[in-house]
């Protein structure tokens, strides 16, 4: 087994849906932990709560899980409870719990910076379906409109 250097560490959350990993960021009690833990229950992996650490694979971020506590994560007023886990996954998506997403269809998906990869950045939708959209969009993809 080869040891991959930790290049970034994030105060985040990350969970992976067949393979593809969305890093949840934004500032501590704006509900990471909460929706990695709904995409769990629609059958995510956790990678890594509260600290997710980035190495480059292919010229493309990999989040790893810290050695410490695998597989656990916070669930406010509740504790830490273990929960369904992998080691590793590709980064595809970045959730920023700390902004709040005002368009209805945005023309545009956002883009965000992650050790020199650009990466698709979601902001955070107040409606119950926000965690289901966030699923299916790393299972499925985006829709793209016929030319």
């Amino acid at each position: 087994m080869t040891v991959k250097p930790v290049v970034a560490r994030y105060h985040a959350t990350t969970v992976a849906v067949d393979g593809a990993a969305v890093m949840i960021t934004g500032p501590s009690g704006s509900g990471k932990s909460a929706l990695a833990l709904e995409l769990i229950g629609l059958g995510a992996l956790l990678v890594a709560d509260d600290l997710s650490q980035i190495v480059m694979q292919d010229d493309a971020p990999v989040v790893i899980a810290p050695p410490e506590l695998p597989g656990v994560i916070e669930a406010r007023g509740v504790g830490l409870i273990n929960v369904p886990h992998c080691p590793e996954a590709q980064l595809k998506l970045v959730v920023d719990m700390g902004q709040i997403e005002m368009s209805r269809l945005p023309t545009s998906p956002a883009i965000t910076e992650v050790n020199g990869c650009a990466i698709e950045c979601l902001f955070r939708v107040d409606a119950p379906y926000f965690a289901i959209a966030i699923f299916n969009l790393l299972r499925h993809g985006r829709h793209a409109p016929a030319e």
